[in-house]
């Protein structure tokens, strides 16, 4: 009932912004507030009911649907999607507290599109029936596709739209074959009946190939990562953080639920390839950060290394680096979100992303810097936060599995800093190039909860753990007994 709740206040929240007049901008601001908000609140309830020792799915909602083809709308949540949805309820009210000020037209849509993607991304998270997980992944685009064509900030908003549609949407067509296949050979796409088939080793191949089509072009790996970096660029602010935030973590969540869930052989076989395009990822990635001179080009590329070391760490084949990378997905959500809003808040006053216009910031926004700092250091794994615990793991498991692998993506934390202290040296020293004010309130309050979050995982990491163990010990459990 609880997780009803959820889906039911944004299906209220879409149609009430659909009925409100599009002249009552305030209103429209507030009520979309106060939809996301009462959303996380109802979503932390989850959290706290969640029982740790079961590795089952709980508050399973049964809908349903299409009954005369053993199609069924099924939704609940395990360990490994919980703190997904948590970090979905949480980022989406603070995109629309960034969003305050936002004073193009067409607001209504606006925001009937980010309410409409928190609906359709809840439902990727707990769908537990892979065609209907298949529709929703998909409808994700919608939306989003709309954020950057309309409401992008240059005339390439619509090239970056579609780049972002196209690849995307070509990647999943493959996989959309694989579930036909599977609905053919078993006679349902249920999750719990697909985890308890043993498909054979070549088909399970075939089938993690289809499936990583469409999972690769959403983490993003190489190559298929070139949508990223243009969609960060031309989206609005809260569209970049959406995008880095939660979009990006639709492909690591898949690979964890159904690339090991239901093809564990296929997931050793391919090991090798993974580790391969991961390392590549990270080394390329985090070079190409250190030559940018546009702030959020600079984070997308940083985006694209972090989330290359998760899929180190989903691939580990241990329980361990399974929990370390769900967490570092978790970190990189706090983490990019808040370097995203940074952006935002220096492109809010002077309209320019240029590194080479910014300098000095430190005599005129301390508090700002402040904060830009924590969020720099926090990108490169100090201690303390919520990286550190996640990317140290990570490379513990790696060393287990490869060696080589390890080393090479270990270079992510050197050249990050490269790239991290860089960028913050740009912008808080030097001559003062531009003169603005500090932090108002709303852009503090944005901040805030991202920041306790982070060091609050940091410190604490076992409280995370705890709640996904049983669940990542049966994934990692059914990819060794194979």
């Amino acid at each position: 009932m609880l997780l009803n709740s959820l889906f039911l206040l944004l299906i209220i929240g879409v149609f009430g912004l659909i009925i409100i007049p599009a002249e009552h901008r305030l209103l429209l601001r507030q009520f979309s507030l106060l939809i996301t908000s009462l959303v996380f609140i109802l979503s932390l309830f989850l959290w706290l009911g969640f029982d740790h020792s079961t590795s089952k799915f709980q508050f399973v909602v049964h809908n349903l649907w299409l009954p005369l083809s053993n199609i069924n709308l099924v939704l609940g949540i395990d360990g490994i999607s919980l703190f997904f949805l948590l970090l979905t309820t949480l980022i989406f009210p603070l995109c629309l507290l960034a969003s305050w000020t936002f004073e193009k037209s067409n607001l209504k849509i606006y925001l009937i599109s980010f309410l409409s993607m928190e609906l359709v991304l809840l439902l990727v998270f707990t769908s537990l029936d892979l065609l209907f997980f298949y529709i929703f992944f998909e409808a994700v685009l919608i939306p989003m596709f709309l954020v950057i064509g309309i409401y992008g900030s240059r005339q390439r908003k619509i090239r970056a739209a579609y780049m972002f549609f196209l690849y995307t949407l070509l990647g999943s067509l493959f996989m959309l074959i694989g579930v036909v296949y599977i609905y053919l050979s078993v006679g349902s796409t249920s999750y719990e009946v697909l985890s308890i088939t043993k498909f054979s080793n070549y088909n399970q191949r075939w089938l993690w190939l289809a499936f990583f089509a469409s999972f690769a072009a959403k983490v993003p790996m190489l190559p298929v990562h070139i949508w990223l970096p243009e969609a960060h660029v031309e989206a609005p602010t809260a569209g970049s953080v959406i995008l880095a935030g939660i979009l990006l973590k639709l492909g690591s969540y898949g690979f964890l639920r159904f690339s090991l869930g239901l093809f564990p052989q296929a997931c050793l076989y391919f090991t090798p390839f993974v580790f391969s395009l991961s390392v590549l990822g990270i080394v390329y990635t985090s070079l190409t950060a250190i030559r940018q001179t546009d702030l959020k080009r600079l984070i997308a590329y940083t985006s694209v290394a972090h989330m290359n070391l998760v899929m180190i760490g989903i691939f580990s084949g241990t329980v361990i680096g399974v929990e370390a990378a769900i967490l570092q997905s978790l970190s990189h959500g706090f983490v990019s979100s808040a370097l995203f809003l940074i952006i935002g808040v220096l492109y809010d006053r002077w309209h320019t992303r240029g590194v080479n216009y910014y300098g000095g910031l430190t005599h005129t926004m301390p508090i700002f810097i402040i904060i830009f700092l924590f969020f720099t250091m926090a990108n490169l794994g100090l201690p303390g936060t919520s990286s550190f615990v996640g990317e140290f793991l990570l490379l513990v498991s790696a060393f287990d599995a490869n060696t080589t692998a390890c080393f090479f993506a270990a270079t992510s934390m050197i050249l990050g800093g490269v790239y991290s202290l860089w960028l913050f040296n740009r912008i808080a020293y030097g001559n003062i190039k531009l003169v603005g004010c500090d932090l108002n309130y709303r852009e503090f309050v944005i901040f805030l909860p991202l920041l306790l979050g982070t060091v609050f995982m940091g410190l604490y990491p076992n409280i995370f753990f705890s709640a996904m163990h049983a669940s990542v010990s049966n994934l990692v459990w059914v990819e060794s007994w194979v």
